[in-house]
């Protein structure tokens, strides 16, 4: 079994681990790029406990995947935000959602579907809108919960 360190090996995918390998983590960013940033709103998405939002919020915004900006003075409150790093995690979320997808469907189809945003078509595995067939940027998908869907912008 692995520890929680990857001391002594020289691989990527082992470092990125450190930081987002923990499964909180990675639901966390995906919430995030689904557009909620409040606390209370993750936190009832997640169902985790408050202790382990905060800490892994905390991990992300010390690691520069996360900014925290007050929303609220009296009390204190914060919302949160994917930086242009967290933003870059975004490609490898789409292709865990994709896998996810196919080899551990659920009986009702995909829970979230991926949309280009400027024809509302299906994108694939591959980027490609099923709709218009061009290859789709990261930035111009839009995922929705099934059954809902995008107009062009």
């Amino acid at each position: 079994m692995l520890g929680r360190q990857y001391e002594g090996q020289d691989c990527s995918i082992a470092r990125s681990l450190e930081v987002v390998g923990e499964r909180w983590t990675l639901l966390v960013l995906r919430d995030l790029s689904f557009g909620l940033s409040r606390f209370d709103e993750l936190l009832r998405s997640l169902g985790a406990a408050p202790n382990v939002l905060s800490s892994r919020l905390k991990r992300l915004e010390e690691e520069g995947l996360v900014a925290r900006e007050a929303y609220q003075d009296r009390p204190s409150r914060w919302a949160y935000r994917l930086t242009d790093k967290g933003q870059a995690l975004q490609p490898v979320l789409f292709h865990l959602a994709k896998w996810g997808d196919q080899f551990y469907p659920s009986d009702l189809g995909p829970p979230r579907r991926a949309l280009h945003r400027g024809c509302g078509g299906e994108v694939n595995d591959r980027r490609e809108c099923e709709g218009c067939g061009e290859t789709v940027w990261f930035d111009e998908i839009e995922t929705v919960p099934r059954g809902s869907s995008v107009g062009p912008d």
